[in-house]
């Protein structure tokens, strides 16, 4: 395995190929690392699966280059779904479309639905795009970490997470810090009206604006397997709790107004919810880094970006 600069000469040549041959590349997106295989290769998505450590039945989300390749995966694409994906593409959104031809069981966990997506950093353009010119019809990737634990923002955190489980052959593309920070917001498309299922960037306001139709969350309404639905999960070692009262040694995350309890570890201090949630998954990992055994989270309040940072800080406690 190695790291290498996403913006050297060569290296989205030298990945690209490394996808076409079979091996397994991570990279940068906005949202976080992901670590990607050619989505047409069962023998690559099953290594995908070995080194993250995930249960093969959790669905897969296939990055693709623009809206043009949207009728490859998928089929009977609702006129509310086409909306979403010219407005919010590219982006930080994966819509569940009814799966084509092309998406075989070893990406959909088995499902009959398919979640796609056109991601928004120049890193993870460029490598699907000369990927798709050697033949490939898209990169297989969910994040680029353990099943369950923290997702990586940078090159370091997946070397740290995963250098132990890629082979020698594989690549690492460094491009930097993820801008936003948390995962893409999953919309389930299946159904009469879009369905919520992942909180994230693309707000559901965004959504029902872009969409014209009523916006709803996942509970009870969708049976959509999709990646990050878990009770548990974007879970740090180091136990979490939410609040403002923490211990001395204590790790501590809150916006910059709020002062740190006396004898605390300051892991975090964002001025804004934008940078909180840029921040928030490194925070977690520094205290684990710094071998805390305790978290105090103060929660955001509010809609938009919030709502995002509310659901990844509850799974990581294990509240769902």
């Amino acid at each position: 395995m190695e790291t290498i600069s996403g913006y050297m000469q060569g290296s989205i040549e030298r990945a690209s190929m490394a996808l076409k041959n079979g091996s397994l590349v991570a990279f940068p997106t906005e949202t976080v690392y992901g670590l990607g295989a050619d989505a047409t290769n069962e023998q690559a998505v099953s290594r995908i699966y070995s080194a993250k450590g995930r249960p093969i039945d959790h669905p897969l989300i296939v990055h693709i280059s623009s809206f043009n390749f949207l009728d490859k995966w998928a089929i009977d694409i609702p006129e509310y779904a086409l909306k979403l994906a010219r407005d919010f593409w590219p982006g930080p959104m994966t819509l569940i479309l009814k799966r084509s031809n092309l998406a075989k069981d070893f990406v959909t966990g088995g499902q009959e639905n398919i979640g796609l997506r056109v991601p928004d950093h120049l890193v993870a353009q460029e490598l699907i795009n000369e990927f798709e010119k050697l033949g490939g019809y898209g990169v297989a990737a969910p994040s680029a970490n353990r099943f369950g634990a923290v997702s990586p923002t940078t090159a370091d955190a997946v070397e740290e997470e995963l250098g132990d489980f890629l082979q020698t052959k594989d690549l690492i593309l460094d491009g930097g810090h993820s801008n936003i920070g948390l995962e893409s917001s999953i919309i389930d498309c299946t159904k009469d009206k879009p369905v919520v299922l992942r909180p994230g960037a693309i707000t559901t306001q965004m959504i029902q604006t872009s969409s014209g139709c009523k916006t709803l969350f996942s509970q009870g309404i969708s049976d959509v397997r999709a990646p990050g639905l878990m009770k548990s999960h974007y879970s740090p070692k180091a136990k979490v709790e939410i609040g403002i009262n923490a211990d001395p040694g204590d790790g501590f995350i809150a916006f910059e107004n709020v002062p740190s309890p006396s004898g605390v570890i300051r892991l975090a201090s964002p001025a804004n919810i934008e940078e909180y949630a840029r921040v928030f998954y490194n925070a977690l990992r520094s205290g684990d880094q710094k071998g805390l055994k305790k978290i105090v989270v103060c929660e955001p309040a509010g809609d938009g970006m919030a709502i995002a940072i509310r659901d990844r800080l509850r799974k990581a406690i294990g509240l769902g």
